[in-house]
């Protein structure tokens, strides 16, 4: 199994709940806050903020939290570099899904503004 295969079942089956808290971290130490992180998640999941809660305490797969997701139309804007990978090139569909999640995520802690985050 190539690396990149281990690494994406290796993001399948991490969960969205193990994963969170990091995030929160990330945005609350550059200044940014939990209401805004649950938007940024909104707009790409279509998850309201009660329904990001029920999938933490569920402690749904990255796989299962995709699957269940209803992705915005205009997730292809989200392009970039993302732990050395420019993401609209990652071929496995649910590692690119998660690594959208990430761009976003680090987008917000580097202060961006709303309105381009969510590609307005």
């Amino acid at each position: 199994m190539s690396n990149a295969n281990k690494c994406d079942e290796r993001m399948a089956k991490m969960t969205f709940a193990s994963v969170y808290p990091h995030y929160v971290k990330k945005v609350e130490k550059k200044g940014r806050t939990i209401q805004e992180l649950g938007q940024v998640i909104e707009w790409l999941t279509d998850f309201e903020v009660e329904k990001q809660k029920e999938l933490i305490a569920e402690k749904v797969t990255f796989e299962t939290f995709f699957k269940r997701a209803k992705l915005n139309p205009k997730v292809e804007l989200i392009k970039g570099l993302i732990c050395g990978h420019r993401v609209e090139e990652i071929e496995n569909p649910l590692t690119r899904q998660v690594r959208y999640l990430d761009k976003l995520v680090d987008e917000l802690a580097k202060g961006k503004k709303m309105e381009k985050i969510l590609r307005t």
